[in-house]
């Protein structure tokens, strides 16, 4: 029989491993975008991680949601894990669990039928990435008191440090097709002083 105090850390656990699995997401999704290639490291390889760690990240979503609903502590029901700021207890925080649980969802819909979507649509929906990724680090900073010391602290800090620097390195790499290529395309005048 398992007790409402294992519940609560089962839930806590699979909520902190969601978070680690969707920074790694986050962090090659950053990294990789726009076609991009990490160094050293096939594009198909990546891909399969970002997509695989994906869905491992919603297995646990799925097992940090069944055990909140079912843990005894606080009444949180199915609807209350879907629809945002609905629910009786902590309905800001808990919704935006909820909320960043429904652009998961979007996101990994629209990526089973990316193909019969479009790229333009796919990518469209993909960014909401970027929302749904402090949504889950601000509900998880909330609802979950430890994880404002200790080592859960540090790992937090460490997945905010992970994405931010991914970020930045996103935003001042120079993409591979505007580096100059040494050579001019052919009936190109150089433009220079003589």
């Amino acid at each position: 029989m398992t007790t409402g105090s294992s519940l609560w850390y089962l839930s806590r656990g699979t909520g902190v491993v969601s978070l680690v699995l969707l920074t790694l997401v986050m962090t090659l999704g950053i990294l990789t975008r726009g076609g991009r290639r990490l160094p050293g490291l096939p594009t198909s390889s990546v891909t399969m991680l970002h997509r695989n760690a994906s869905l491992l990240a919603l297995a646990f979503l799925a097992v940090h949601i069944s055990t909140a609903i079912i843990d005894p502590y606080v009444t949180i029901n199915i609807v209350d894990a879907f629809v945002p700021f609905g629910s009786d207890y902590q309905p800001l925080w808990l919704g935006l669990g909820a909320l960043a649980l429904d652009l998961g969802l979007a996101l990994v819909i629209t990526s089973l039928v990316r193909v019969r979507l479009g790229l333009r649509a796919w990518r469209a929906v993909h960014w909401a990435a970027y929302a749904m990724w402090p949504l889950i680090l601000v509900h998880g900073f909330v609802m979950g008191p430890d994880i404002r010391s200790g080592w859960l602290l540090g790992l937090s800090v460490s997945c905010v440090a992970l994405v931010g620097v991914a970020a930045t390195w996103r935003l001042i790499a120079v993409p591979a097709s505007a580096k100059p290529s040494g050579t001019r395309p052919m009936g190109a005048k150089s433009v220079g002083v003589r």
